[in-house]
Order: structure tokens, then sequence, then C-alpha cells
């Protein structure tokens, strides 16, 4: 597979895989200029020529939207193929070209977040494993820290301790969402109407800076749902799923 990698110069006119092309549209627009801001910073996306879900999007860790302490390592925000692209080596090849790059920048190591068994928008675990990552944080809502150290003796990423106890003192739903992803820009305004309709209390909160990000009260910051101060998911929420999620809380 020939691969491309998005840059200040390219971003405008290349697709960005997981969200439809036309710049128009508030998905593309958030996640581009997102992108721009972070290539300063380090911030690598690599895609397939051909149009679909196959890319992967990392970034030195200092500088990801993320609570985690990983100094010199190197953090992957993103390694997705599906559809038709899945099933032909295409990550696996992604992923090598990643740790090529950033043992030729110096890092120490690669650190991604995921789970215990498989969760919507995060790296499969079974994946990782087979592919030498191991398990070096842990967060109390199960969302785990991986790694693949490029020497055994460098020290460990970790989770920071505000994102440690995923927990906030703010009763009725709470989102913390970033443009990262570009589905929020799209499905995150239509998830106060519903809250509305249903007479519950809905706040979402865009985290607009690292700072903020690399400060949150959970490891994923993607998207990050709470209920009366408990995490609930991170998984995108469109009306139909809210609507499903207050009533069965309800119960």
């Amino acid at each position: 597979m020939e691969y491309i990698r998005v840059t200040k110069e390219n971003v405008k006119s290349e697709h960005i895989c997981c969200a439809i092309s036309s710049d128009k549209d508030v998905q593309v627009s958030s996640k581009k200029a997102w992108m721009v801001d972070r290539f300063d910073e380090g911030l690598v996306f690599l895609k397939s020529v051909e149009r679909g879900k196959c890319f992967i999007e990392y970034i030195p860790a200092e500088n990801a939207w993320n609570p985690i302490d990983a100094e010199g390592y190197m953090y992957i925000d993103c390694l997705w193929v599906s559809g038709s692209l899945k099933g032909h080596g295409y990550s696996g090849e992604l992923l090598a070209a990643c740790i090529d790059d950033s043992k030729k920048k110096g890092k120490k190591g690669l650190c991604i977040l995921s789970s215990d068994k498989k969760k919507p928008f995060l790296a499969d675990p079974k994946y990782l494993r087979y592919k030498g990552f191991e398990v070096c944080d842990e967060s109390d809502n199960g969302i785990q820290l991986w790694y693949l150290p490029f020497d055994e003796n460098v020290p460990k990423p970790r989770i920071k301790e505000c994102a440690r106890h995923p927990r906030i003192e703010e009763k009725g739903y709470v989102l913390f969402y970033t443009h990262q992803c570009p589905f929020n820009a799209k499905y995150v305004p239509t998830l106060q109407p519903v809250a509305e309709k249903e007479g519950v209390t809905f706040r979402a909160i865009r985290l607009e800076s690292k700072t903020e990000a690399q400060n949150a009260p959970t490891p994923i910051t993607t998207y990050a749902l709470f209920y009366n101060g408990e995490y609930l998911t991170n998984e995108q929420m469109n009306e139909a799923r809210f609507l499903k999620l207050i009533e069965r809380m309800k119960e």
C-alpha cells in the first residue's frame, strides 16, 4: 500500500479518512483545524492513498492531549483500518512506519490507550499484545495505558493522578470532549435538546488546549461522559443512543 503524510501544505486537499471529504462539513473543518495547530508540535497523520479508514495518527507524548506522563515516548492517538481495507496487513505497515519514525527521532518507545477488553474507539488489546505492547498503567474505570519500549531499561509511562480515579463533583450528565475526533463537532450539539426534552441536566465541556486535556479527570479526552460524578463511557452518542442511555439510567 502507498501512504500519504498529511501536512500543513496538503491538509486542505487531503481526505482525512474518518469523516466525509468536504471541508464545508463541520466534522472535517473542526478536525483539520485541530490538526493544523498540532503539526508544529510533531503530529504525524499517515494515511493510505485509497479512500477509506486506513491511517495512523501520533504525536510526541509530551504534546498528547491526554493526562499521561510519558516523556520521551511517542503517543498514538489513533490507528484505524476498517471496511474493505481491513485484513490486508495495512495496520502492521502503519505501525511499522510509526516505529521507524519514532526510533529515528530518538524516542524511548510508543504508548497508546486501550482496555482489557475491546471498547469502541479504542485500540484492540489483542492486536496490541500481538504486536508486543504491554500494559504499564490502568485507571479505575478500566482504561489502560499500553506501551512498546524500544529498550528494556526505559521508564514506563504513567497515567497522571488527576485521571487515575475518574470522578467529578458535578451532578447530571457532563461530557468532556475535543475536536481531535471529527464526529464530536456534529453530534455533541445534538445532545442538549435531548437532555432538555427528557428533563435532565447536561453540560458539554470542550477541552480547547493541551494543558486542559492533560489535566482532564479521565485518561480519554476525545470523549468522556460522566453522570452524577461517575464515568460512564467514551463511546460517541447520537440522539437515539443518548436517549437510550438516559432511559437506562432512570431505571
